[in-house]
C-alpha cells in the first residue's frame, strides 16, 4: 500500500466528519488571471477527464482539453483533479466547466490591481484619531474614535522621567486587528514588510491612488498611509532615554461595539527590547523612503532617523527587554490581557535593524551587529521572525556592495534560494498546484499570510536575484490559493470573488450596522488548532475555517496579515509583465 492510500484510509477512518461531496465543485482564482499567467482550476470531486471552455457572453466553445493529473494529500480523504488552462490568453470572462461543476473567471491586464488597491486602502479604515468620512469611505464612513491624546503610563512603563499616571498624548495610528488596540512589534513589521516591496517598485506605488484624504499631495498614496502609522509610532518613544513602549492598550479587549463606545482608560505599557528594535528597522526604511518627499513631509526623515539610531542604542544596552505579560501583571495593576507580542529571542530583530541602519548610514558598527546575527536559514517572515527583511535589505537589486559585503550577501543569496528551491519541491503535482497547502504544517492561526502570501513574496525576491522563472510562476500560484484555488472553496479576501468571507472577526465590521465587512482585508485562514471554540465544518486542516464572526482563530483580520497581502498583491501586479 503507497503512502497516499495510507493516509487516505486513516483519514476516512478518523475524521467521520468529513464526507465526499455529492457533487464536485471547481476551485479556481476567483478574482481573475493575466492574459499570459498560467491557468490552473482543481475540480474538487474525484477524477474527471475533460473540461470545456466557453465563452461567458455568447456560450461559444472557446477551448477544452484534457486534465492534467489526479492527487490526494495524505491527511485528507478527497482526491482532485488538476485542470491546466494556459493555452487560453484572450481577454474576456469565461466559463469552465468540468464533471458536473462549472466556474466563472476572467482574464485581463492589471487584474490584481483593485485587489492591491483594496489591501493598502484597508489600511485607512483601520486609521484611529480622525473621522473616516464618506467621500473616501462610502457607506463605511464613521466618526473618529479613540483620540488617544489622555493615554496614562501604567506602572510598568516607568522611565527615567514619565511616572505611572502621568498623562502623555498619543495619537493617529491604525488599530492593530480585529481590536482597537496598536502595539509597536506589529505596526513595526507590517509597515518592514510593505516598505521593503515599496523599495522594489517605487514606480509602481508613484502611480497608485487609492482615494485617501491625502491623495493628490506630492507623496505616493503608499508612503502617506505608512506616514499615519509611523507619526503614531514616534510618540511611543520616550523622550527620555529613547526606548520604545510595547504597546498602546486598554486592560481587556472592549466587545464589539463602537470605536465612539469605548469607555475604558488606554495605557502606554513597558517598554520592550522587540518594540525597539522593530521600531529602528522600520523608522530607518522610512527615512530613506521619505527623503524625496520633504515638501510634504519636512524634516520627517531626517526625525526618523534619529528616532531609529536612539531606539538601537536602547535595545542594545537592554538586550534582555522582553516583554512578559503574565510576569508584568503579576507585579503591576492593572492587569492586562490584550495580546501580548512576546518573544524570546530579538536575534532576528538586531538583524534586520543593524541591517537597515548599515545600510542606511554605512556605520561600520550595524555591519558587524548584522553579521552577529545573521541567520543560518531562511523562512517565511512573520512579526515573530523578522530576520526575512533582513535578508530584503542585503539582496536589494540595485544596491552597489563592496567584495566583502558582496560576499555576505551572496551567502544571504544562497540561503534564501535554498529555501526557494524547497518550497516548489511537489508544487507541480500537488493537489492545488502551489507550493503553499500541501503540508499539513501549512495550516495554523494567520497561516494564509504568515505562509501562504509571505512565502509568495519570498519567492518573487528569490526570482529577482536568480532569474529563475520557476520562483515567480510558483508565487502567482500561492495567489491563486488565496483567492479560491483552495479546499473551502473561499477567496479569503473581504469583497473580492464570488465566495468571500462575510463575518470577519473584526469590530469595526461587525458594528458599523452595515451588512458587508470592510473590503480588502486577508483573513487568517484554516486553523485546526480551533482556539476559538467555533463549530467549524470539518476538522481537515485546510478546511478547518468557519466564517464566523467569533472564530478569531481563523476568521479575523491584522495589519499584518494585511501586509502580507499589499506586499504579494502588488509585486505581482508589478510583475505581471515579466510572466
Amino acid at each position: 500500500m503507497d503512502k497516499k492510500m495510507l493516509g487516505w484510509l486513516l483519514a476516512l477512518t478518523s475524521l467521520s466528519a468529513c464526507s465526499r461531496p455529492e457533487q464536485g465543485e471547481i476551485r479556481l482564482n476567483q478574482v481573475g488571471y493575466y492574459p499570459h499567467q498560467e491557468k490552473v482550476a482543481v475540480w474538487d470531486g474525484g477524477k474527471v477527464g475533460n473540461y470545456i471552455i466557453t465563452d461567458a457572453a455568447t456560450g461559444a466553445e472557446v477551448l477544452s482539453g484534457e486534465t492534467s493529473y489526479t492527487a490526494f494529500n495524505a491527511w485528507s480523504p478527497k482526491e482532485r483533479t488538476v485542470l491546466d488552462f494556459s493555452a487560453l490568453e484572450t481577454p474576456g470572462r469565461y466559463v469552465l466547466r468540468a464533471g458536473d461543476a462549472t466556474a466563472t473567471f476572467e482574464v485581463k491586464e492589471g487584474v490584481l490591481s483593485p485587489l492591491a488597491d483594496a489591501a493598502l486602502k484597508s489600511f485607512y479604515y483601520q486609521r484611529t484619531g480622525m473621522a473616516i468620512e464618506a467621500q473616501y469611505a462610502g457607506k463605511w464612513s464613521r466618526p473618529a474614535g479613540h483620540p488617544d491624546t489622555c493615554i496614562m503610563v501604567h506602572p510598568n512603563a516607568e522611565g527615567p522621567v514619565r511616572k505611572a499616571g502621568d498623562i502623555i498624548s498619543s495619537p493617529r495610528g491604525w488599530y492593530d486587528a480585529g481590536d482597537y488596540n496598536k502595539y509597536i512589534v506589529n505596526s513595526g513589521y507590517s509597515i518592514g514588510l510593505m516598505q521593503a516591496i515599496y523599495r522594489l517598485f517605487p514606480e509602481y506605488f508613484a502611480k497608485q491612488s487609492i482615494n485617501i484624504p491625502e491623495s493628490g499631495n506630492r507623496t505616493p498614496d503608499f508612503l502617506d498611509e505608512m506616514y499615519y502609522n509611523l507619526s503614531w509610532m514616534l510618540t511611543m518613544q520616550d523622550p527620555a532615554d529613547g526606548g520604545v513602549y510595547h504597546k498602546l492598550t486598554a486592560p481587556s479587549f472592549e466587545g464589539f461595539i463602537k470605536p465612539t463606545e469605548c469607555r475604558q482608560q488606554r495605557y502606554v505599557v513597558s517598554k520592550s527590547v522587540t518594540a525597539a528594535l522593530d521600531f529602528a528597522a522600520s523608522m530607518t526604511q522610512a527615512s530613506q523612503l521619505f527623503a524625496p518627499y520633504e515638501a510634504d513631509y519636512p524634516g520627517f526623515a531626517k526625525q526618523a532617523l534619529e528616532a531609529a539610531r536612539r531606539a538601537y542604542d536602547w535595545a542594545v544596552a537592554h538586550p534582555d527587554a522582553f516583554y512578559k505579560q503574565e510576569e508584568l501583571n503579576e507585579q503591576y495593576d492593572p492587569d492586562v490581557s490584550t495580546g501580548a507580542y512576546g518573544d524570546r529571542s530579538a536575534q532576528d530583530e538586531f538583524f534586520w535593524a543593524a541591517s537597515e541602519l548599515y545600510y542606511a548610514t554605512g556605520d561600520k558598527k550595524y555591519r558587524d551587529k548584522a553579521v552577529a546575527c545573521a541567520p543560518a536559514a531562511y523562512g517565511a517572515p512573520s512579526w515573530g521572525s523578522t530576520a526575512p527583511l533582513g535578508f530584503f535589505v542585503w539582496l536589494l537589486p540595485s544596491r552597489e556592495l563592496d567584495e566583502a559585503d558582496q560576499a555576505f550577501a551572496d551567502k544571504l543569496k544562497s540561503i534564501l534560494l535554498a529555501y526557494a528551491d524547497q518550497s516548489l519541491e511537489g508544487a507541480d503535482t500537488s493537489a492545488f498546484h502551489a507550493p503553499y497547502g500541501d503540508e499539513e504544517g501549512d495550516f495554523f492561526w494567520g497561516c494564509l499570510s504568515e505562509k501562504g502570501a509571505n512565502q509568495a513574496t519570498s519567492l518573487v525576491y528569490a526570482y529577482l536575484v536568480s532569474g529563475n522563472k520557476a520562483y515567480l510562476v510558483n508565487a502567482y500560484r500561492n495567489m491563486d490559493y488565496i483567492l479560491g484555488r483552495n479546499a473551502t472553496g473561499y477567496c479569503y479576501v473581504t469583497g473580492f470573488g464570488a465566495k468571500s468571507p462575510m463575518h470577519p472577526h473584526h469590530r469595526l465590521s461587525a458594528a458599523d450596522d452595515v451588512v458587508e465587512p470592510l473590503p480588502g482585508f486577508l483573513v487568517g485562514g484554516p486553523n485546526p488548532g480551533q482556539q476559538d471554540g467555533v463549530v467549524y465544518a470539518s476538522t481537515l486542516p485546510d478546511e478547518a475555517y468557519a466564517d464566523d464572526v467569533n472564530s478569531y482563530a481563523s476568521n479575523e483580520i491584522a495589519i499584518n496579515w494585511s501586509a502580507g497581502l499589499v506586499a504579494i498583491s502588488s509585486a505581482l501586479d508589478a510583475l505581471a509583465g515579466e510572466l
